[in-house]
């Protein structure tokens, strides 16, 4: 099949449409399948929020400009969702990003990758271990991803680097490496053929709201995640929690159980990952290729394919339409297929009413074709 590639405005409408506020990785791809292209989205987004009183700012097409041509400058280039050389195990996940930043070789990003995550403040034995495992990795031919943190994840990536590549996924944006002393850690990552990756527009200072979205990139990107030192109460056990949602395979090194930095790992062995001493752990259960062909690979066309049979109307619905559908909803997350067999309505009007409402903060979209309601009922 032909690869399809966008034009250079709907590029830019795609980088926009993906930068407004409210407009999340789930939203935009209801978006595009409901409109077609982002340039059309984003001409019908001012309407459909409006009719449910909720006035929307669109992200200026100057700032998106500025920013293309900003990255442009650091030598970097915008990786779009459904387009190569988007990364095709990412592009799985339903919630992936539409728009990555990349600065560095886009080769980088191989489909066999393995992700190494674990403490910030590792001891000196579980950073040693990281190092050697990510060189043994990096030996065999796989990427080793990380998240350019201190402890593990710079580990990680030191050792990947003596032997191979290794991909940063990182919080910020790519302009500001974090934590800075890990500034020359991030050059040297690109100059050596790596690649550094973020979700977030250049500028953004990285806060801890952000670091669990990046988990999810650093989980995405890999075929498994291997997980170093980490407390009960870590984000390296939200990206193994990620690694299991993505259907990768999990698996943690064991710690003295008298060492609080390797509860929470040891705790992962105990629930079924794959107890790791080294890389032949690793390889022994490392699947060859996806389990799963990627939802938006390169060549397979934009925008994907959506669960309902028929174009969203533009039309308003009755008001009593979309409230029917909010009684059904609460802040537990339904399955939307249930939404649609309780109320009256067609599964084409059910999906116009929840964007609608998610348009509006009243609804929020989950992965999985979930839906729960925001604020009070």
């Amino acid at each position: 099949m032909k690869e399809m590639t966008c034009a250079p405005a709907e590029t830019l409408a795609r980088l926009r449409l993906a930068r407004t506020e409210g407009i999340g990785p789930l939203t935009f791809r209801r978006l595009l399948a409901r409109h077609g292209s982002a340039a059309a989205a984003l001409d019908a987004l001012p309407r459909l929020a409006a009719r449910r009183g909720a006035p929307f700012a669109l992200h200026p097409e100057a700032e998106a400009r500025r920013e293309a041509e900003a990255l442009a400058r650091l030598g970097g280039r915008f990786l779009h969702l459904g387009e190569p050389p988007y990364p095709a195990l990412l592009a799985m996940q339903e919630d992936a990003p539409p728009v990555l930043a990349l600065l560095g070789d886009p080769a980088a990003l191989s489909p066999r990758a393995v992700a190494l995550v674990g403490a910030r403040n590792a001891s000196a034995a579980g950073r040693r271990l990281a190092e050697e495992l990510a060189a043994a990795l990096a030996r065999e031919g796989l990427a080793v991803v990380s998240g350019l943190a201190r402890g593990v994840d710079a580990a990680a990536h030191l050792g990947a680097l003596r032997e191979g590549r290794t991909i940063a996924c990182v919080a910020g944006g790519v302009d500001l490496p974090y934590p800075p002393e890990h500034a020359g850690l991030q050059a040297r990552i690109i100059a050596e053929g790596g690649a550094v990756l973020a979700e977030a527009p250049l500028g953004t200072a990285p806060l801890a709201r952000h670091f669990p979205r990046r988990n999810r990139i650093v989980a995405g990107l890999a075929l498994g995640v291997v997980v170093v030192e980490a407390a009960l109460r870590s984000g390296s056990l939200i990206t193994a929690r990620l690694a299991l949602e993505a259907g990768r395979e999990l698996f943690a090194v064991p710690g003295s159980p008298l060492d609080p930095r390797c509860r929470g790992s040891n705790d992962l062995i105990r629930q079924g990952a794959h107890l790791t001493e080294g890389v032949e752990d690793v390889l022994a259960h490392l699947p060859e290729a996806p389990r799963e062909a990627p939802l938006f690979a390169p060549g397979r066309g934009w925008p994907p394919p959506e669960p309902v049979a028929a174009p969203l109307p533009d039309s308003p619905e009755p008001l009593g339409a979309a409230e029917q559908v909010l009684e059904l909803l609460g802040p537990t997350p339904i399955a939307v297929d249930e939404v649609m067999r309780r109320c009256h309505l067609s599964p084409s009007a059910v999906q116009a009413i929840l964007l609608d409402l998610e348009l509006a903060g009243r609804v929020e979209m989950l992965p999985g074709n979930r839906v729960a309601r925001l604020g009070p009922a």
